[in-house]
């Protein structure tokens, strides 16, 4: 899966930026909470011991809160050798070093419930991911879910999350997401804005603001094509989940 810019660029995947990536502790992790607990929430298995990998897991912070929400058999797969280490730093275990796809052929037919890529499939070529998009099918159960995040090529920031990794290959739309996974077997995908999560007084003066621009954007496409623009993501980034 991996080429020569890959090998220069993972290697130093956490450290080679103006801020680091990675969290020095638990708390530093709380930021991220209120999107995450609601991305449980509302869309992982309601069975707290479904059979759960996240791929490309990067520091853990999705299995760490799962594991509060609950869920006792979720366990990772990263290939960052720093993110690894920053797992191990934070006390988040099940955390393990290796490569996507080799570890997806490694998984049984029908033996996990749902799978989490959360940043991770925009890394990957057309046709990189079509394989990709075929192993995890067939890993998946029946029923079985798919928890996808990534760039929106629909929202006016589209380039500011493309080109803002240098390992970036794609972004999506709601409806170039369904073409693909709906042509792949999934029956059923559906995708959600990245509103911003009301839990206090600055996130919910956030999500007003944040509910203002959407309006205005329907509007800019209503008198531009004369959609209204109701189904429209403009989120930087999207999560789509598709079944089985």
């Amino acid at each position: 899966m991996h080429n020569h810019y890959r090998n220069r660029i993972y290697s130093n995947y956490v450290n080679a930026r103006n801020t680091a990536l990675t969290s020095k502790t638990l708390e530093d992790l709380i930021t991220c909470g209120p999107y995450l607990e609601r991305l449980i929430r509302h869309h992982f298995p309601a069975n707290r011991s479904a059979t759960i990998i996240d791929l490309g897991c990067g520091q853990g912070a999705i299995i760490h809160f799962a594991r509060l929400a609950g869920y006792t058999n979720v366990r990772g797969v990263d290939g960052s050798g720093e993110q690894i280490e920053a797992a191990k730093r934070l006390g988040i275990d099940g955390v393990e070093y290796g490569d996507l796809l080799e570890t997806l052929t490694t998984l049984q037919d029908a033996s996990h419930d749902c799978i989490v890529t959360f940043d991770v499939i925009e890394h990957f070529t057309k046709d990189e991911l079509i394989t990709i998009v075929d192993e995890i099918r067939r890993v998946l159960k029946p029923s079985g879910r798919w928890i996808i995040h990534a760039p929106n090529g629909e929202s006016p920031f589209a380039g500011r999350i493309l080109f803002g990794d240098f390992t970036h290959e794609l972004a999506f739309t709601r409806t170039s997401i369904a073409q693909l996974l709906y042509s792949s077997g999934f029956s059923d995908v559906r995708s959600y804005e990245d509103e911003p999560i009301p839990h206090g007084v600055k996130s919910l003066i956030r999500w007003t603001l944040w509910k203002c621009i959407r309006g205005g954007l329907r509007l800019f496409l209503a008198v531009e094509t004369g959609d209204s623009g109701r189904e429209a993501i403009f989120s930087q980034n999207f999560l789509t989940v598709a079944l089985k």
